[in-house]
């Protein structure tokens, strides 16, 4: 093989000229812009590198290309100021290791935290997550001592529930000995809140469930959405029982997947529910067993407990939510929730005769003369049963005659076993009290026999000629999920304990619930009603008598139709709950007045019973609440349904929301006191017998959007909700100057229908309440959204942690420079020197925290920052202000960075430089 030679090629200076222009202009003076905009050594040797390359480059003898001359930009210096937002602390001992460490991890060193606050913190298991100052020897809890007040909410916010769980507890602090466990929530999900209900000196504990992750505690009187998988040791519920459903697994024998065998299998105890295609409901036992089941869910108990129990209930609930985690996080089950207990919703008074002044009010009278109801529409009652004898009912029940499907003998009270078929009322009187008779109060209002000639006694019912179905759900100290649960299946038609399916004709077309609870919606429930509106049956429930916006349970759920109650001069009645889920408004009474002068109060009159003697009297009395606000919109669609048979529950959403069976009562619209209007039974009837396909309408959900103190964002859903195409014309904020902004989120390009975005921006206002309005304008109608907020005082602490701040360039999002310390005062105040400014070139300063040490900083969980102005990001250019670049930061401040780390394609966030301690 011969040897390979060398070739020497030649080149003219000319072409060594050439080349090296064009190399040191494409590929070297960037290099140095870019190594000019760094700091110390990195900047200095980088340039000295790249000039002796440049100095070397056609040095060769006879005639080489001269050094190019190299002109240099300006430099200018940087520098701004970044607040805190009001309100806001740190966790004292994150994983960032920049950041000071002092342990918070028992109740003995718990960290003084002011209310309200926004705090930022992060947990994780030894050797889990991100290497950093917590990473090796784990941070599984972190306590806080704070004071708290009545109404207030306390939430942690899981910055990635993929990564890790965490549980929220509250103690009370009694100074000396261990805390009592006051409250927990062990809810699924990314948010637990807990409310206070006494104000008192507390504990609040975040505690690692599992994994990792960075997380916000928010205490304040902003309530946050109640979310899906709610676990809260302040609800209502059965302690001790779980409603469990299984996946359907068929690769079990059949024996193994009966409810005893599934219930055994986990070291429960099976007490209801006969079918496994169906929810079961099981017990956690007697106390001496429950060791096992724990082992066998594996469940550790005791861990490390740094609190006591008050009581065997208190202890006996929270043993119950730890179970329902466990089983929800089992593979071969679908759901496990609470037995939440239910009440009416009504408030009873002395039983008084009086006139039914809330016929009237719904134009009632008006609309007998077009129907009063047809005897094959059947409205089911889900109650406490109903007196069967009282002589203002004969002859009005379904030939089914109901069931009764309490579970609890003890709640029962009517000395049979279990379920049975009978749905009479025996009362649920506790000690020398008189009983309700709730739900015959209720099925009078349904459908009371009444006489429209000479020879009536009694009452009038809302729909006479229809069927009343009773059921019975609710007995001594209320009602459970489980037996509601099974009490609407039956109604509806489904299987159920009982064993009895109703076919379509036997089956109700209405279901009346007039009773509810406070707390989260589980999938059970939800599930069911589903299931229900399916079937084509109409389920109409009280919103509630708390006076307030909170979510009250089976009238917050999806598919079914929310009433509140109003008084005798068509006001919001004092009790009625309101907010974003109410449908309709309807007669409750107020029993505190009386306006129409007859010597009773205003309350809505029925069928009742008296057990206070020996045996029960039948009477007629009257109560108050959205339970009696609720049968008159039964009554209204069950007259409805009789008109039309073909009427669907669509069918009634999309009339409601038209406005064509309402009469428009308080804001032009639906509003969340009254939602869409007061029910109008003749214009009910009168759209029933023609039902048309309603009309285009603009629709927004919700329709109120309160920030409190701490909210930063929140989406809207803008629809048409008629027929027909609409489509938005505008969107113009009224009445905030600055601090509120309204985007698109993701909408149809044509119609401009879809999900905005609101984003609320306290930098901007000083300390104050602030109200504003969005209007939606479309080519139908209009539609207003009301949004609240506060802003507080800065507290003297504020600490948003040790901060990153970085200069971005906005060419390519490159990160060119970093600051960063801890806060001095209240504020950081941060510098970059020797920026090189080009013509062309423009900067973004951004600056966060990382708690969790993954080298991103605006990611969920941390505090934020973005040098910013409304409608858009503020770049920094040559010409620009170089000083007084001043902006806020803090956990959930930052929300405008996210549209920012978009643009940038890192919707992760944005990655700060290694750190000496980083590469050490």
């Amino acid at each position: 093989m011969g040897a390979f030679e060398r070739k020497d090629i030649s080149f003219s200076d000319t072409t060594i000229k050439w080349v090296a222009e064009i190399f040191v202009g494409v590929f070297v003076m960037p290099l140095i812009d870019r190594c000019l905009s760094r700091k110390g050594s990195c900047r200095l040797s980088l340039c000295v590198v790249l000039t002796i390359f440049i100095n070397g480059c056609g040095s060769s003898g006879g005639g080489g290309v001269a050094p190019p001359v190299i002109s240099a930009a300006p430099t200018s210096t940087l520098s701004g100021t970044i607040g805190i937002a009001a309100g806001t602390v740190v966790d004292s001992d994150v994983n960032d290791p920049f950041a000071r460490y002092v342990s918070n991890d028992t109740y003995l060193v718990a960290q003084a935290i002011p209310s309200p606050v926004t705090l930022g913190g992060y947990l994780n298991l030894a050797g889990s997550g991100p290497v950093g100052g917590s990473s090796s020897f784990g941070d599984l809890s972190d306590y806080y001592r704070v004071r708290l007040e009545a109404g207030q909410t306390v939430t942690v916010t899981i910055a990635n529930a993929f990564t890790g769980d965490l549980d929220l507890y509250l103690y009370n602090d009694n100074g000396t000995s261990l805390p009592t466990l006051e409250a927990s929530s062990l809810a699924s999900g990314a948010i637990k809140t807990l409310p206070i209900s006494a104000s008192g000196d507390y504990f609040i504990e975040v505690r690692l469930a599992s994994g990792y992750s960075s997380y916000t505690l928010t205490v304040g009187n902003f309530a946050p959405q109640q979310m899906p998988g709610r676990l809260n040791s302040t609800d209502a519920f059965v302690a001790g029982d779980v409603i469990v459903k299984f996946r359907d697994d068929l690769s079990i024998p059949a024996a193994k997947r009966l409810p005893a065998a599934r219930a055994a299998a986990l070291g429960l105890q099976a007490k209801a529910g006969s079918s496994h295609q169906r929810s079961q409901l099981m017990n956690l036992g007697a106390s001496q067993a429950r060791p096992a089941t724990f082992k066998t869910l594996g469940l550790v108990q005791n861990r490390d407990r740094q609190f006591r129990f008050d009581n065997v209930d208190k202890q006996l609930k929270f043993e119950t939510m730890q179970v329902i985690k466990a089983l929800r996080q089992r593979a071969d089950v679908l759901y496990a929730e609470p037995n939440y207990i239910y009440q009416t919703n009504a408030v009873p008074t002395d039983p008084l005769y009086s006139s039914q002044w809330h016929y009237p009010l719904i134009n009632l009278p008006a609309a007998w003369d077009l129907e009063t109801g047809v005897s094959s529409v059947t409205v089911a009652v889900v109650d406490t049963g109903v007196l069967l004898n009282h002589p203002d009912l004969q002859g009005q029940f379904s030939a089914d005659g109901g069931y009764d499907f309490i579970s609890s003998d003890s709640s029962s009270g009517d000395g049979e076993p279990g379920i049975d078929a009978n749905p009479d009322d025996p009362g649920d009187s506790i000690g020398v009290a008189r009983s309700s008779f709730h739900g015959t109060h209720v099925a009078g209002t349904v459908a009371a026999a009444t006489a429209f000639s000479a020879g009536g006694s009694g009452i009038a019912g809302v729909a006479p000629g229809v069927k009343i179905m009773p059921v019975r759900a609710l007995g001594k100290n209320g009602g459970t999920s489980y037996d509601i649960i099974q009490s609407v299946r039956y109604a509806a038609g489904l299987s159920n304990d009982s064993g009895i399916i109703l076919n379509a004709t036997q089956r109700a077309d209405v279901i009346n619930l007039s009773l509810g609870r406070v707390g989260g919606s589980i999938q059970a429930e939800q599930d069911l009603y589903t299931e229900v509106r399916g079937a084509g049956v109409i389920v109409v429930a009280s919103a509630g008598n708390e006076n307030s916006s909170v979510f009250n349970y089976p009238a917050a759920y999806a598919g079914v139709i929310s009433v509140a109650a109003v008084d005798i001069s068509k006001q919001k009645a004092p009790y009625s709950s309101f907010g974003s889920t109410v449908d309709v408004a309807a007669p409750g009474g107020y029993t505190g007045t009386d306006i129409d002068g007859d010597g009773f109060g205003d309350g809505v009159l029925s069928t009742l019973g008296d057990d206070s003697g020996a045996a029960v009297s039948f009477i007629y009395g009257v109560y108050n609440g959205t339970s009696m606000a609720a049968p008159h919109m039964a009554g209204v669609v069950a007259l409805m349904k009789s008109s039309n048979s073909t009427l669907t529950p669509a069918a009634v959403d999309a009339l409601l929301q038209s406005g064509a069976i309402v009469e428009d009562l308080g804001a032009v619209g639906r509003d969340d006191i009254f939602g869409h209007g007061l029910i109008n039974a003749h214009s009910a009837v009168v759209a029933a017998q023609s039902a048309p396909a309603p009309p285009p309408l603009l629709g927004i959900s919700p329709t109120t959007l309160n920030m409190g103190a701490v909210g930063s964002s929140a989406m809207l859903a803008v629809s048409n909700v008629g027929s027909g195409t609409l489509q938005i014309n505008s969107v113009t904020v009224t009445g905030a100057p600055g601090w509120l902004t309204v985007s698109e989120a993701t909408v149809n390009a044509t119609t401009k229908s879809g999900l905005y975005r609101v984003i609320v921006d306290r930098a901007s206002v000083s300390e104050g309440s602030y109200q504003a309005e969005i209007v939606f304008a479309s080519s139908v109608n209009s539609v207003t959204v009301s949004v609240s907020m506060q802003v507080i005082a800065q507290a003297l602490n504020a600490d948003a942690g040790y901060h990153y701040v970085l200069l971005i360039d906005t060419a390519d999002f490159s990160v060119l420079d970093q600051w960063q310390g801890a806060a001095e005062g209240g504020s950081y105040r941060y510098q970059f020197d020797n920026v090189l400014f080009p013509a062309d070139r423009e900067y973004y300063v951004v600056g966060g925290t990382d708690l969790d040490n993954d080298s991103l900083l605006c990611d969920f969980g941390e505090a934020c920052g973005i040098y910013f102005s409304p409608g858009d990001f503020r770049t920094i250019g040559r010409d620009d202000t170089h000083s007084g670049l001043d902006f806020i930061t803090g956990f959930g401040v930052g929300v405008q960075a996210s549209s920012l780390l978009q643009r940038a394609g890192t919707p992760m966030g944005f990655r700060r430089q290694p750190t000496i301690k980083q590469l050490e």
